[in-house]
């Protein structure tokens, strides 16, 4: 590891360790310069490779023929922004700095800053720092109206940080927090960087997209269900870590009861309902398209379905609030029935109503005719007991 540069009778020393700092002197003849070697060991832990939340362990050491200075350590990221870190003095040999939980957007080259005023050393030792994860939102929350079409994403940055191989994972749905996960697809990179994926349930009706962005993890619900609604985790694993993400998808539906036409002065009451919990900015409104403040209605904080009472044919339309922003709307129409079958309703309600009235003029005859009867066999009974009578008092006389 040692070489001698001519002309100038340089020392060259490769692959310096701890143990080569001391004191080195170049002799000619009566003349003899001292030089004094200071060496900085710095170690990141996990080989500098972290999945998304680790919180990484740098530990810097040092070594030199003199007694060792106290260090001063600065870390900056990789926007040159300074990092707050822990900072353990071990006896100023070693120095152990505990980092923050590092995210997606950490990865790139970093700088570890030493300062020393006795004796006076400024040093900066810059190291990578790779970090696979997720550019999703920690939590996303996705809408999607009964029977359309969704595309769930997970975009990673294995590409940006050309991290090519050796990390899995797999893509899970489960309906609600603490409910048994179904495991929808595996996946794993390859030497290029690409991620082959392999469908798993068998009782599930997803695709997977062709043609996708790279490093991105998708599937394709081409005819949402009400009950395809909850938490879809996706999960990197490696090396026995593993970092996930989630999106929530949460399913809106419409409905009427009576489903069919509004005659008139008569009700129908239209349903609008979501399949989860919403955050307690959201919420669900009714209204009717081009009608009044009264045509109106808001959900109460968090509530998931909501009923409105409706007399008038027209548009109506069903939003889903979140921040003052529409996230999703369904429509419905209710429609005015024909003008004969208003007539044929009118007709049959007097139909039914004279009807009603002659059967219940009918009964009454019945009932009158009924008692007549049996009072009129009650007074012929009691005559034949007193003619009877009669004839035994004329035998005995």
């Amino acid at each position: 590891r040692f070489d001698i540069k001519s002309p100038h009778k340089q020392l060259q020393v490769r692959n310096l360790n701890l143990t080569d700092a001391g004191i080195y002197t170049c002799k000619y003849g009566s003349h003899e310069v001292r030089t004094s070697l200071h060496i900085f060991n710095l170690n990141l832990s996990s080989h500098g490779l972290f999945l998304q939340n680790e919180a990484p362990e740098l530990i810097l050491m040092q070594n030199s023929s003199g007694p060792l200075p106290d260090l001063s350590i600065t870390l900056f990221d990789s926007n040159n922004n300074r990092v707050t870190a822990e900072v353990q003095n071990k006896n100023r040999q070693k120095y152990i700095v505990n980092l923050k939980k590092l995210e997606a957007m950490d990865s790139g080259t970093w700088v570890c800053q030493v300062h020393s005023d006795s004796p006076l050393i400024n040093k900066n030792i810059s190291f990578a720092v790779k970090v696979l994860g997720f550019q999703n939102p920690d939590l996303e929350r996705k809408y999607a109206a009964v029977d359309s079409t969704v595309i769930l994403s997970w975009h990673l940055n294995s590409q940006q940080i050309k991290w090519k191989k050796g990390f899995t994972g797999q893509l899970n749905w489960k309906q609600q927090e603490g409910a048994n996960a179904h495991e929808l697809l595996d996946f794993n990179a390859t030497a290029l960087g690409e991620l082959n994926e392999t469908k798993k349930s068998s009782n599930f009706l997803f695709e997977i997209p062709e043609g996708k962005r790279e490093s991105t993890i998708e599937v394709k619900l081409p005819k949402v269900h009400f009950n395809h609604s909850g938490q879809y985790q996706c999960q990197l694993k490696y090396q026995g870590r593993y970092a996930q993400n989630k999106i929530e998808l949460v399913v809106m539906k419409v409905s009427a009861n009576p489903a069919g036409p509004l005659s008139r002065g008569a009700n129908i009451t239209l349903t609008c309902q979501v399949s989860g919990l919403l955050p307690p900015s959201a919420y669900l409104h009714w209204e009717r398209v081009n009608g009044t403040e009264m045509d109106k209605k808001n959900s109460k904080q968090q509530e998931v379905k909501l009923d409105v009472n409706v007399s008038a044919a027209g548009l109506w339309s069903c939003h889903l609030i979140e921040d003052s922003d529409r996230k999703i709307s369904l429509h419905y129409l209710v429609e005015e029935a024909p003008v004969w079958i208003n007539y044929v309703i009118i007709g049959a309600s007097i139909g039914g109503s004279l009807l009603a009235f002659a059967l219940g003029c009918l009964c009454i005859i019945s009932g009158i005719s009924w008692q007549r009867r049996r009072q009129r066999a009650k007074r012929m009974a009691q005559a034949r007991q007193h003619l009877l009578e009669n004839r035994t008092c004329q035998c005995q006389q």
